[in-house]
């Protein structure tokens, strides 16, 4: 199954007990969702948000995937490397920053969120082909918590861990310090929840989405560049929009 891109998972190590495993999505989802996108679903933004819950509570419970080949309001779409994904808050929520820097950190979310915030607006481009226009992100600048860890002049990359305990990503050391770059904590002006990975995500804009790990717990800086999960499975390292891939999008920003 290909990363949702939004992400990696459900739209991806920190404590905490793991949900449950629940059965897959039943039929009246399944079908329910159809024909709301078969109708052209594009109404009320509350009611968008609202189906775009319900699918990724679905797709979170569902350790098939097929809630993957399911549509939303919003645009997005759902899919899982997997199984079952532990919940995060306010309280348990944890980012380390480790590694080739002098100061290690860990950051909980009200740490995160008292740092200065960069919003960004830019298209989300799935390396499967669909994108949402127009997409707005805010959160830290990934290169504000790099500063303040002091990288060792020996580092080259970082590479990003996530609390789904499965999926990982990497960039080199120039390409996280773009100021396109973020550590997302709201998406389309809402606080980012569960199914998009939140508490805290990672936001490359210029890169097909994949690139932008969902349930993001780690930043470790390396020395050298470490495949993430869907490049070790073929993806490019490089996931510029329009110069990767073997594709022609038009770029992101």
């Amino acid at each position: 199954m290909k990363p949702e891109h939004p992400s990696h998972g459900r739209d991806a190590r920190g404590g905490g007990a793991p949900d449950a495993r629940g059965a897959p999505v039943g039929r009246g989802v399944l079908f329910g969702t159809l024909v709301l996108g078969a109708l052209g679903l594009a109404a009320a933004p509350s009611l968008q948000r609202g189906l775009e819950s319900r699918l990724a509570g679905a797709a979170d419970r569902d350790p098939t995937g097929l809630t993957g080949l399911l549509p939303n309001g919003g645009g997005f779409r759902y899919y899982s490397v997997a199984a079952s994904v532990p919940r995060k808050d306010a309280r348990s929520y944890r980012l380390t920053v480790d590694g080739l820097v002098d100061r290690p950190a860990a950051y909980t979310l009200a740490d995160l969120k008292a740092l200065p915030q960069t919003r960004l607006v830019r298209d989300v481009q799935c390396v499967t082909g669909w994108r949402v226009p127009g997409t707005p992100f805010e959160g830290v600048r990934l290169s504000r918590l790099l500063d303040a860890a002091g990288v060792r002049p020996t580092a080259r990359a970082v590479r990003f861990t996530c609390f789904d305990g499965t999926y990982s990503e990497s960039l080199t050391l120039d390409q996280a310090r773009r100021a396109d770059v973020l550590v997302a904590l709201r998406m389309q002006d809402e606080d980012i929840g569960h199914g998009h990975g939140g508490p805290a995500r990672l936001y490359v804009a210029p890169m097909y989405f994949y690139k932008s790990a969902k349930w993001l717990s780690g930043i470790t800086v390396t020395d050298e560049v470490e495949p993430g999960y869907w490049e070790l499975r073929g993806y490019d390292v490089d996931a510029w929009v329009g110069r990767s891939n073997g594709r022609d999008d038009a770029p992101t920003s």
